[in-house]
């Protein structure tokens, strides 16, 4: 397990019922691979498929939210049966607008990502929590630093976390 940085958020005795993901970056390791056609590929981790199912049987509220607009995005949230908001300029308005529709506080929110434009929604968030490729802003920001990179278990790192923490409902 990564680092934990000693945010509040992670002595208080709040159980978290969403959990937010972006998605390049966390998903995936923040490459694409191109073919010549312009279609785009990602690698993703079955493991972290797995943890998120873990989840979703526990009663965890489960979303994608993603700057990139792309078919990629929206396929994976289906496979992972997660909502997805992709194509999402300014996160934090959107996030608090699905919390607001969703009768959530942002204490029992769970955020993870991995650059500038996530900063806002991971110190917006109860936990906010970063891969360990995550851009240096990030990682200061972040309440957890996982060990594992996005793309290769950073997820299910972090699903595991949840789970053994007591901390979901």
């Amino acid at each position: 397990m990564g680092d934990e940085t000693g945010g509040s958020a992670l002595r208080g005795t709040v159980k978290y019922r969403a959990l937010i993901t972006d998605f390049d970056g966390v998903h995936t390791d923040n490459s694409v691979i191109l073919d010549q056609d312009g279609r785009e590929f990602v690698r993703c981790s079955r493991a972290d498929g797995l943890g998120i199912e873990m989840l979703r049987a526990r009663g965890l509220r489960l979303m994608i939210l993603s700057r990139e607009e792309n078919p990629v995005v929206a396929a994976r949230a289906r496979k992972l049966k997660m909502d997805v908001l992709h194509n999402i300029k300014e996160k934090l308005p959107v996030l608090d607008e699905w919390r607001l529709r969703e009768g959530l506080e942002w204490s029992e929110i769970v955020y993870i990502g991995d650059d500038v434009n996530d900063l806002e929604c991971i110190q917006a968030c109860g936990l906010g929590v970063v891969p360990k490729n995550g851009h240096p802003d990030v990682l200061l920001a972040a309440d957890l630093c996982l060990a594992k990179k996005g793309g290769e278990g950073a997820l299910r790192e972090l699903c595991d976390y949840l789970i053994l923490s007591g901390k979901i409902e």
